[in-house]
């Protein structure tokens, strides 16, 4: 069959119908920019009517007719203004105008590559938080995250600096390994080298995830404001404390919030195990604490390193000892626990006489035990007793005689440490990196955050009891007579260091003549060298 020809109108008159398309377009175009203003004009009365019609639909019954009487006579009161009707028409008119104005709509939400990575983030998910039988899953391999990230933020670099994620209600939120996954995975898809800090709402199905600002390492040993049995063992975030305590912070003062552990009578976290890797600032920690336990006590310091990082401490007023043999450590142990158990004898007798307790069994105490478990192993091999079963008395009766017993230690000499010492010191603290699993065997909780690789000294976490986990900062108190300690270290330290060097001449007494010190010889208020305190074979 032969094909017919086509109409002539579709097959000649294609450049016709072109050109009279953009005519039409064009006279389209012209008439939009002429009828503009009526055409705003227009929508600007079709939303003011609407606005009109939902405040009436919104006033009570028993209100319409008083305010249909003041509408009716305020139209009456225009009617009756010379040129009232010709200026309410130009008002009309001028807010119909601006109402109807064509706006810039203001782009929300994050932009493309924000929206690309919080796909990324969706998908990651979708394994951990669905289940094959689940009709109406929240996640969905293609799903839409806005379903799911009610909250989001981002940084300069487009990075993620907050999460707010809605999961579904079978997740086993109570599980800590579940959420140990979720939190390993978000830390590793929104960016490492950040603290991130976790927040899980169980009852309301939602984790929030921020990113953590980096504690100020630029604090300083000085006099913090503190009431006497109170310590300030570091600085923390804004929001873990609701204290704040006044501290100059290079060339000004500012308010900071500090983790205070209390000591004395009252406490429930009496003694304090400070746990870290070597460099992490664990003697500076005890350094400080030595620094503020001077101002109102005496303090016994045994240094099981033997490095000298307590030189600066010797002969001072209210420093009775500064030990680094094992001979000297052993025998300031055995004072120690005698001078508690006087204590104890003291107090009970001047409570069954009716009289307050005496003056020196009020003074606090304290015995500062640095890697006790070098000490272990040297009475071990010289068949000594290991030091550490002589803080049992100062450990279960310290509180009630005045007595505070500080520990620290390294990771790796953990399973040393004796079972007194675990039980008694429920103040614990981490400094340095550590994996997860290592906090949560010395804090017994896993932080809420993220440990960081790179950590500056002095920094790690804190728990007081059975208080929550915080992060923490130590004030920088590095050893005065260091040759790297920088200048303004090192006076800060020996400004807070009670007496000078005549003082500490005045506090060394004379060398025994003969035969060993009894352990009663030791008082408060003398400093004794290691020979004098060397036990008898």
């Amino acid at each position: 069959m032969a094909r017919r020809p086509l109409p002539r109108i579709l097959s000649s008159g294609s450049a016709s119908i072109t050109r009279s398309r953009e005519f039409a377009r064009s006279a389209a175009d012209n008439a939009t920019d002429v009828l503009h203003p009526l055409i705003t004009v227009t929508r600007g009365l079709r939303l003011l009517a609407g606005a009109g019609r939902q405040k009436w639909a919104a006033t009570p019954k028993e209100r319409r007719s008083p305010t249909l009487f003041l509408v009716a006579a305020c139209v009456f009161m225009v009617a009756l203004i010379p040129y009232g009707p010709l200026l309410a028409l130009v008002a009309v008119m001028g807010a119909a105008a601006w109402k109807g104005r064509e706006r810039t709509p203001v782009r929300t939400g994050p932009d493309e590559a924000g929206r690309a990575r919080l796909q990324a983030l969706y998908e990651a998910l979708v394994p951990y938080f669905s289940v094959a039988d689940d009709p109406s899953p929240l996640f969905a391999h293609g799903g839409d995250w806005e379903k799911t990230f009610t909250g989001h933020a981002f940084d300069a670099d487009g990075r993620v600096t907050r999460l707010q994620v809605t999961y579904p209600a079978y997740f086993t939120d109570g599980e800590a390994a579940s959420r140990t996954r979720i939190e390993q995975l978000l830390h590793a898809k929104s960016g490492r080298g950040r603290e991130y800090h976790f927040v899980w709402n169980e009852e309301g199905n939602q984790l929030v995830m921020n990113v953590l600002d980096p504690l100020p390492t630029s604090i300083a040993a000085q006099r913090f404001v503190t009431a006497p049995g109170e310590t300030v063992l570091g600085f923390t975030d804004d929001d873990a404390v609701q204290r704040t305590v006044p501290v100059a912070d290079g060339q000004k003062t500012r308010d900071a919030p500090p983790v205070v552990w209390r000591t004395g009578a009252r406490s429930t976290e009496p003694h304090l195990l400070i746990v870290g890797q070597p460099g992490s600032g664990t003697t500076t920690l005890m350094r400080s604490i030595a620094l503020q336990a001077l101002q109102h006590g005496d303090i016994l310091i045994i240094e099981g390193s033997g490095t000298g990082e307590y030189a600066c401490l010797t002969g001072r007023t209210g420093v009775l000892a500064v030990e680094c043999a094992l001979a000297g450590a052993l025998a300031t142990l055995e004072w120690a626990a005698h001078e508690t158990e006087r204590r104890l004898i003291a107090a009970n007798r001047a409570r069954q006489a009716g009289h307050p307790p005496p003056e020196d069994t009020r003074r606090p105490l304290w015995i500062l035990l640095d890697r006790p478990s070098v000490l272990g192993h040297l009475a071990a091999a010289d068949g000594r007793p290991d030091p550490q079963e002589l803080l049992q008395v100062p450990l279960r009766h310290g509180r009630a005689a005045n007595v505070t017993v500080v520990t620290t230690d390294q990771f790796d000499s953990l399973d040393t440490l004796s079972e007194t010492v675990r039980t008694h010191t429920r103040a614990r603290v981490v400094l340095g990196h550590s994996s997860r699993e290592e906090i949560e065997s010395v804090l017994g909780l896993e932080p809420h955050t993220t440990p960081t690789a790179d950590s500056p000294p002095g920094r790690g976490y804190v728990r007081l009891g059975t208080g929550p986990v915080l992060r923490l900062q130590v004030p920088a108190t590095p050893d005065p007579y260091d040759e790297a300690t920088s200048e303004a270290h090192r006076q800060a330290v020996l400004e807070l260091l009670p007496g000078g060097q005549a003082a500490v001449e005045a506090a060394v007494p004379e060398p025994a003549a003969a035969g060993p010190l009894a352990p009663e010889a030791l008082t408060p208020g003398n400093a004794l060298t290691a020979e004098q305190l060397t036990l008898s074979e």
